[in-house]
This record gives structure tokens, sequence and C-alpha cells, in this order.
């Protein structure tokens, strides 16, 4: 499948801010069953995008908008070929022992350890006695068995925790989001020494599919690092296998490591933020929503926001003269 994406944040500033430094996280990666055909990032205010890799093989753009403005716009609009997953196979109880020399063997111990948003505490202690999370029948089947556990034990409700939400807020009123489900998961799974990490993408919503996750929005899973599988997708918010309908962006220990979008300005104003995320099964880019379609094409809108960046720019050397 080719999917085509649109990523629009839109940051604004109830009075002038005199600079803007971001770094996005939003490049798809190529790798294994999905390859990224185009991308393309655009920021207005105009300002000049560089890119580097990290170590994990996550691309982050970052850039820096140096003149007054209150309006902060990023679109990453990116062409993905998604292929079809093949079957994964099956474990026998042999394979814990084999877990266990694959992790002796290999250096995964920050999937491992506790993390910043994926800590042990008593309600989870609480939650895995209640699930019976313990070493039983294969490695395989008692993930599947969690991603089922999790998606019957809460309830999706958009907006009743915060990005920055420890897991606590969700176990104790039993709903979230996928990014608090899948810090459950990876939580209860590292107790198993079970080496798992956080994926952050986008998962495409098709009309026979009956997700529990919205569109519009990012979304999050996670992969169990599994012996003769490899790094193995988990989908608690949807009691889903990953398929090639979830769109890899960036993995980390947890969404501390991977956020779309992380920066600072200059300046004391309260920002607004806005996302929107399209996702659309063609090789042409989905259409922009109401909130976020402007007047005339991109190039202008591109071209105003360089206008606006020199007349701040002017006045501020007035200022100094």
């Amino acid at each position: 499948m080719f999917y085509s994406i649109r990523h629009c944040t839109r940051f604004r500033y109830n009075v002038p801010v005199s600079e803007s430094l971001m770094e996005a996280r939003m490049h798809p990666r190529t790798e294994g069953m999905q390859r990224c055909l185009t991308f393309q990032l655009s920021v207005s205010p105009k300002a000049r995008v560089t890119s580097y890799r990290v170590y994990l093989g996550n691309t982050i753009h970052h850039f820096d908008v140096p003149g007054k403005h209150t309006e902060l716009m990023i679109v990453a609009e990116s062409l993905v070929d998604s292929l079809q997953h093949g079957e994964r196979g099956r474990l026998g109880p042999e394979a814990w022992g084999e877990l266990d020399g694959l992790v002796a063997e290999g250096d995964y111990w920050e999937m491992l350890a506790p993390s910043h948003f994926a800590q042990p505490s008593e309600l989870l202690q609480e939650l895995s006695r209640a699930l019976s999370v313990e070493r039983r029948s294969d490695p395989l089947s008692l993930l599947l068995e969690l991603n089922g556990a999790i998606y019957d034990w809460f309830d999706y409700t958009p907006r009743s925790t915060h990005v920055d939400s420890p897991i606590d807020d969700a176990l104790r009123t039993r709903q979230g989001v996928c990014q608090d489900f899948a810090h459950i998961m990876l939580a209860l799974t590292r107790e198993l020494r079970i080496p798992c990490r956080y994926v952050s993408g986008y998962l495409y919503h098709g009309s026979t599919n009956h997700d529990r996750s919205k569109e519009g929005a990012t979304h999050a899973w996670v992969e169990a690092l599994l012996p003769r599988l490899g790094w193995v997708g988990l989908d608690p918010t949807n009691n889903l296998l990953t398929s090639e309908r979830h769109i890899r962006t960036a993995i980390g220990r947890d969404y501390a490591d991977v956020p779309p979008t992380r920066g600072i300005f200059k300046g004391q104003a309260h920002s607004e933020l806005a996302v929107s995320v399209r996702v659309a099964p063609s090789d042409s880019m989905p259409e922009m929503e109401d909130e976020f379609r402007l007047s005339g094409d991109w190039s202008t809108f591109l071209e105003q926001g360089a206008e606006d960046l020199e007349r701040a720019q002017q006045e501020q050397q007035q200022q100094q003269q």
C-alpha cells in the first residue's frame, strides 16, 4: 500500500515571541516492510531546516525562527510504501530460555529498564496482579493476551490525560489514550524481562477497520523483542498486531524520546497548539483540513511568512539604532 500523509502543527501566541527553536520527528522510517519514498517539511515563518539521525535511526529536523512572530506552522508531507506483513510464526515454551539467552548476548538494557513515563508504581503492581502478568505458555501468546487485556481494562477517552501525564493517571481512572496504553504495556512487558520499546507514528483508518483510536492524530504502540521473530509490534489501543496500516516515524524508550515536536521560544507569551493528521491510501497528498486551509497556495503563505520575518528584523534593527 502507498500512503500519503500530511501532518500539520500550528502554534499560536497571544503576544509576539522573539525567537522559536524547534525540532520535529515526523519523518517516516525506511526499514523492513516500510519505505519512505518522499518527505518534505515546510515551516512558516520561513526558516532554514536541517536534519540528522540519532543512533536508533530516527530522523530529527530542527530549525530556528529568529524574528518576531505570533504564529508558527509546521507541515510535514510524506509518501510511504508499506508492504503487507506476513505470518509472524509461533513460539513454544522453550522460547523463554531462548529469550533470556538473546537478552544476555545483546545490549537491550535501555529497553528493559524503567523509563521516564514507564515507571513501576503501586497501581501498576495492582494491575499486574489483576491481569496475572507472569511468565507462562510462551512469550508471544502472553503478549497477545496482555495486549487484549489492556484493551478490555481501559476505556479510550480523548483528552482524559495529557502528554506529560504519568501512567498512574490512566491506571486510577481506567481511561486514557494510545500513549497511556503503550506506556502501561511497556512497563508490564519489561517486568517480564522482555525488551520493549515505544513506537510513534500514524495509523490508517480504513472504512472496514474498527479501530478504537480516532483519525486526525498521531498514534503510538509498542514493539517487543522475541526470539526468532525479532521486534514484534503490538497495538494495545486497538488490540492489534501491527500491520501495513501502522506507519512508524520514531522509536525510543517512551514518549519522552520521540515527541513529534519539541521546542522553546523567547517571550512571555501563552501558546495554543492545534494538530491535524491525514493519512490516505494513494500516491497524492490528502486534502488539508479547513482549520489548516490557507488562503492561496502554500508557497504564497511561505512568502508571506518571509515578508513578516524581514519586517520584524527591520524593526529590530531600527530599535537598535
